[in-house]
């Protein structure tokens, strides 16, 4: 499965939710979210700064975490942005893919 950075921040109605609530149940919250759409929750921190919430997943596609990123946007708590993660194979491998490019301007 491939793996996936999500960093959220927080709305005023967010922060408020998380803090009724708890981190351990948002951390349930979301943990249940990626098992809905196949993957799962490796690692999650809460952060100062930019982001709030910073997640390292496990997703079954790109499909999959786009699914997930954009419930939680569409819920209005906040907005989530994805990295797709790569493993030292996969950047090897594209290294030997033979690529035909001009740069602007040669």
């Amino acid at each position: 499965m491939a793996h996936y950075l999500f960093r959220a921040h927080y709305t005023q109605a967010g922060i408020q939710g998380l803090l009724k609530e708890g981190a351990a149940g948002r951390l349930k919250a979301v943990s249940e979210l990626a098992a809905s759409v196949g993957g799962r929750v490796e690692s999650a921190y809460w952060a100062f700064g930019d982001d709030d919430f910073i997640m390292i997943a496990e997703m079954p596609s790109n499909a999959a975490a786009a699914a997930a990123a954009t419930r939680v946007s569409a819920s209005g708590i906040g907005g989530v942005t994805t990295t797709v993660l790569l493993t030292a194979a996969e950047v090897d491998e594209a290294r030997g893919i033979g690529v035909i490019y001009r740069p602007p301007g040669a």
